[in-house]
């Protein structure tokens, strides 16, 4: 902006230069080429100037003539011409007075911003540029340099639908991709104490990291406690897991290329360990589980269908049940037989002697079929040696047959839930698939000199300025 062009050239100048008509021309006409916006705000301080002295003079006139006209009417008096001449002498003199207070004021005015501008400009050095060279010479000389290895990997569940046929397909439902939470329990378990107690056995983690060639501020000291390398083991891995793909970027650092590679295959290959460990440990558990309830249920089938063999063997019957029906079937035979022997006995007794050997004949051969009907329904009514009836022993056979069958319905839906189970364990196993393996950087990336600075040259002014603010409105409060 011109103003604020014009307002820096005049802190510049003398107060004499600045109220001098000559000086301010010839200063416009050398900065017309250069700054012809500046070279025309100049020309219009100096047309103020001259307005500012046409007003002086036609005041001073007026002054004048109104005296004159005051001794044109006393022209007799020398008195009082002298008198007037004394008046305009010290009106000469107290204009030249207020002008001097107020070239004075204005000086003392100029002054004293000056000066806060150089206690500005000094804190300014102090506070700001001090510290931010202190700093830069650290970072650019001092700062041990870092190497960056990164790692992707990703949390995998296997596909059981093409790995199983048809049928297992049907048990086993549709397969289900790894969550967000598999990727967050690999990102914990990395910045997890059990990780930092690994890698001090494995890398020796806090001796690479306590070197005696690392700056003071860049290592981890003897001193630190176990918190404390816990937080800078934090500060130098980091963990960032892509949302949209749910791949795992893992960052390590190191101060030398190859340490910080061999830290990241480390932790990738000791998170895939726990992520395959859980899995499994999982998928364990859960076919024990189901393996021991599938096992008491073969159990109760064996002794069901031995229960069953032994009452079979013992009665020596292979089925009482056809046993029975095929004597209910003899019985049902006799007493059709006997109905047909009794008409035929009354249809020959009505035209024949009760004497005749025909009708003895067949009063005998009734009888025996009377006394074979009762035989048979003995047997049905008493079993053998033991005299339990047919009727007891078949429902103890019905028993022991449901009991049989209810145990081998039971270890039938047993082994359907074990090879389902058995799927659903290996549909829950994990795999941690390297996306990307662990990078070897040729060159350092951190510090980063160029933007370490600039972020602490930005803050420092920021906070400088709202001090100088805030100094500022105490002031003029007060």
């Amino acid at each position: 902006m011109p103003e604020q062009r014009f307002q820096k050239l005049r802190k510049t100048l003398s107060l004499n230069e600045f109220n001098s008509v000559e000086f301010l021309t010839k200063k416009a006409k050398e900065l017309e080429e250069a700054d012809p916006q500046l070279s025309a705000r100049i020309l219009v301080r100096v047309k103020n100037l001259k307005k500012q002295a046409i007003v002086k003079k036609q005041k001073a006139t007026n002054e004048e003539q109104q005296i004159k006209s005051t001794v044109n009417k006393s022209a007799g008096a020398e008195k009082k011409q002298n008198q007037v001449n004394n008046d305009m002498s010290q009106l000469s003199e107290t204009n030249k007075n207020k002008s001097n207070i107020n070239d004075s004021l204005l000086k003392d005015k100029l002054i004293n911003r000056e000066k806060m501008t150089k206690i500005i400009k000094s804190h300014f050095i102090l506070y700001v540029l001090l510290p931010t060279f202190i700093f830069a010479f650290y970072q650019i000389f001092i700062a041990t340099e870092r190497y960056e290895s990164q790692a992707k990997v990703i949390v995998q569940q296997p596909d059981s639908m093409s790995t199983m046929d048809s049928g297992m397909a049907l048990l086993s439902g549709l397969g289900v991709p790894a969550t967000g939470s598999d990727a967050q329990l690999v990102k914990a378990y990395i910045y997890s104490n059990d990780m930092i107690k690994y890698l001090n056995v494995e890398l020796k983690l806090r001796e690479h990291y306590e070197q005696s060639f690392i700056d003071y501020f860049s290592r981890i000291h003897i001193t630190d406690s176990r918190d404390q390398l816990y937080k800078y083991y934090q500060d130098h891995v980091d963990v960032i897991i892509d949302e949209p793909s749910r791949i795992i970027i893992i960052k390590t650092q190191g101060f030398d290329s190859e340490y910080a590679q061999r830290l990241a295959k480390t932790i990738v290959k000791r998170a895939e360990w726990f992520i395959n460990s859980i899995g499994h440990q999982l998928a364990k558990e859960q076919l024990v589980f189901i393996q021991g309830e599938h096992e008491l249920i073969e159990k109760r089938l064996a002794e069901a269908q031995k229960e069953l063999l032994l009452f079979q063997q013992k009665y020596n019957l292979l089925d009482p049940t056809a046993e029975g029906t095929a004597m209910q079937q003899i019985t049902y035979t006799l007493e059709g037989q006997i109905a047909t022997k009794q008409t035929e006995l009354k249809t020959l007794q009505a035209i024949m002697h009760k004497n005749a050997p025909q009708i003895k004949g067949l009063v005998n051969e009734l009888n025996a079929l009377q006394a074979q009907l009762e035989n048979e329904r003995n047997k049905l009514s008493q079993s053998g040696q033991e005299d339990i009836p047919v009727s007891e022993i078949m429902s103890r056979f019905t028993d022991y047959k449901i009991k049989m069958e209810l145990a081998l319905q039971a270890y039938t839906s047993s082994q359907i839930s074990l090879e389902k189970s058995r799927i659903e364990a290996y549909r829950q196993m994990k795999y941690l698939i390297t996306v990307e393996e662990p990078t070897l950087s040729e060159d350092n990336k951190y510090p980063d000199v160029l933007y370490n600075i600039s972020l602490f040259l930005l803050l420092l002014s920021l906070f400088f300025g709202i001090a100088k603010i805030v100094i500022t409105t105490i002031r003029e409060l007060k």
